[in-house]
């Protein structure tokens, strides 16, 4: 995409861009900044850049890169939606060499399946075979 570039380089990431979404976010809202980062250390991510090298969006792998990924994080900061970097960063991650292959990929979204379902996703099949542990409020002290 003209004018943009997609990074795995952990280097590139600008922490505070990040954290600022993220911390904000329905799905991780007041997440603390050690957790993050801890999470994005042992994980496979994405970041979206301007060629001036500010980010403007992020995604994040949770992967054995052999079997299975859960696709987390994924955001574009608001001042650069609607300008298609969203699909074109998920059009990269599924097609990231390390991740062909898998068994599953799945992601857990409350307003985006549209876009997801370009890339093939679905909705899981037998989702009675499915459990979790599931702590929304955890970051809430």
């Amino acid at each position: 995409m003209q004018g943009y570039k997609i990074s795995t380089t952990q280097d590139d990431f600008d922490f505070e861009v990040i954290y600022q979404v993220i911390s904000q976010s329905y799905w991780a809202s007041g997440i603390p900044r050690e957790i993050l980062a801890k999470a994005i250390a042992n994980s496979l991510c994405f970041g979206v850049y301007e060629d001036t090298g500010q980010q403007v969006g992020f995604a994040r792998l949770i992967t054995d890169k052999a079997t299975f990924a859960y696709l987390a994080d994924v955001f574009i900061v608001q001042s650069h939606q609607g300008l298609g970097l969203s699909k074109w960063l998920i059009e990269h991650i599924v097609a990231h060499p390390e991740l062909q292959g898998l068994r599953r990929m799945v992601l857990a979204t409350r307003d985006a399946h549209g876009l997801y379902a370009q890339y093939g996703f679905k909705a899981i099949e037998n989702p009675e075979i499915f459990m979790q542990i599931w702590q929304p409020d955890v970051y809430r002290v």
